[in-house]
Formats: C-alpha cells, structure tokens, sequence
C-alpha cells in the first residue's frame, strides 16, 4: 500500500511539472510564414497546426472600426491596390486606414501578393477583416472542426508619435478594443503593446485582464518595468537578447517570458531550454 501511494504521489507530481512546462505555442499574426498575414485562413491554418494561442495585431478605421492589422498603412510588401495595381513603397504611408473607412479597406487585396520574406506563403485574395469578424469566424471553424478554443494574444498598435495620425488616443483606443474583447472570448485573451500607455489604462481599468508588455530594447527587465509602472502576467522581449538571466528575472517576479518573433527549430528549441513560457512564430508548423 506504501509503495502504491508513494507511486501515485509520483506520477502526480510529474504530471504537475508537465503542466506547469507546458510551452504556450503562438501563431505570429496567424501564420504569417505560411499565409497571408493577420488574415482569417492564417488564424485557421493556425488551429490545424496546433497552435494555443492567435497572436494578432488591431488598428481603428477612420469610422472606427477596430481591424485586424499590423501596419496602420497598406503596406506595399503585401497590398494590391482595389484597381489591381500594387501599393508601392512611396505611397504606401500615405494610404492611412485611420483616415479609410472600413469599406474602403476592406476593398484592399492583402493576400494575393507574395511577401519577399515569406517564401512557403500560399498566395490568394484576401482582405483585412474587422475583429468582430475574425472572432466569429475562428470560433465557428473551432466548433465545426471539435478544435480547442484558443486563446487570443492581442496587440494594441499604436505609438505616442503617431496619436491622431495613425490611431486614436489611447482612452479612445482602449475604448473601442476592450467591450469586444470582453463580450466575445470572455478570459481567453490578453492585450500587449509596445505602447506602455494602453497597457496602463487597461491595468487600471480592468484589472482582472492579463496583460503582455511587448520590449524590443536592450533594457533590463527591471527598467523596462519601471516604464510600464506594474508588473504584467507576461513579458515579451525581443528574443535575441533573451539569457538564462532574463528567463529567471521573470520568473522571480511570477511573471511569464514570452519571446518573438523565433522563426527557426533550433532558436526555438534553445529557448525552450532557457525555460520560456512561450514562443510566438511565424512558422507555427516548426513546434
């Protein structure tokens, strides 16, 4: 009967270690290595491959609309212009979506243009959806394929330099991002920003939502903290500058160290080593 328990208490335990190691595997902008970016086919490629989690990217349209992009202009490495002709790199920040309705975005042609980064991308038309829409269609394609439901990892672009150029202040931001948030994937989401100011409002403002805060310095975490003003469920640097000492300076502080963008096995697999929490990647297809 000892040697029963004491078996039992093992095999537990392990399985609490597991739990506990168990790597947060995250689609970077759906499956941007292997179709178009922040689009709904890269968020379902995602589920197919196995993803935990869909990391995406919102801006707000000039009827404010909250969009799932990354760029707040059409960028010229994936856009075609609603004539067929593609945006070029001179006038690509001059197609401002905060300045386009979300008619007019929607008009844009995202997905036809091979990214020069991107060779495996599959290439079709595609648009930017609104996030509303994105949602739904994830949720329903989970429910239809008896998929688990993933969870959301979603960033707030904007920056202090591009206020009311580029995108709303931040309480207007934050305003139109939180009440789909919350009405639709009720905990299954977290927010994070480069943009400490966001963050700041939504700790303050809701304070039950987990919070990533996105670096891409060569800062400790400590002063980087310091800039945040509170200490976030998950920090998320740049994974180049990631040591053993980073890893365990997080987790010191109980937070999670989530790196990106990790676009190879062996970098991935190094870092796993280091004892991250998470990977966000291109090349979901690499876990």
């Amino acid at each position: 009967m000892i040697k029963t328990i004491g078996l039992v208490s093992l095999l537990l335990s392990s399985q609490l270690v597991l739990a506990q190691n168990k790597l947060d595997r995250q689609g970077h902008r759906g499956t941007r290595g292997l179709m178009p970016e922040n689009t709904i086919q890269a968020m379902k490629k995602a589920m197919d491959i196995g993803v935990e989690t869909l990391e995406l990217d919102v801006i707000i349209s000039k009827d404010r609309q909250v969009v799932v992009s990354h760029d707040p202009y059409m960028s010229a490495d994936i856009t075609t212009k609603p004539d067929g002709t593609p945006v070029t790199a001179d006038e690509q920040k001059s197609i401002n979506l905060y300045q386009l309705t979300y008619d007019q975005i929607k008009k844009y042609d995202v997905g036809s243009k091979k990214h020069p980064q991107f060779p495996e991308q599959k290439n079709f038309r595609a648009y930017k959806p609104l996030l509303t829409e994105l949602i739904d269609s994830v949720e329903a394609y989970a429910k239809a394929k008896k998929l688990p439901q993933p969870r959301y990892n979603i960033e707030i672009k904007m920056s202090p330099a591009t206020d009311n150029v580029y995108n709303p202040e931040p309480a207007e931001f934050v305003k139109l991002v939180m009440p789909i948030c919350q009405q639709k994937l009720g905990t299954r989401y977290n927010i994070q920003s480069f943009d400490a100011r966001p963050l700041q409002l939504i700790h303050k403002e809701y304070p039950t939502v987990a919070i990533a805060y996105l670096t891409a310095n060569t800062k400790s975490v400590d002063e980087n903290l310091a800039t945040l003003g509170f200490t976030p469920k998950t920090y998320s640097p740049y994974y180049k500058g990631i040591t053993a000492e980073t890893v365990k300076a997080c987790h010191d502080k109980g937070m999670q160290i989530i790196p990106w963008t990790v676009n190879t096995k062996p970098e991935i697999e190094g870092l796993v080593k280091l004892g991250v929490d998470g990977i966000i990647t291109d090349y979901p297809n690499l876990f």
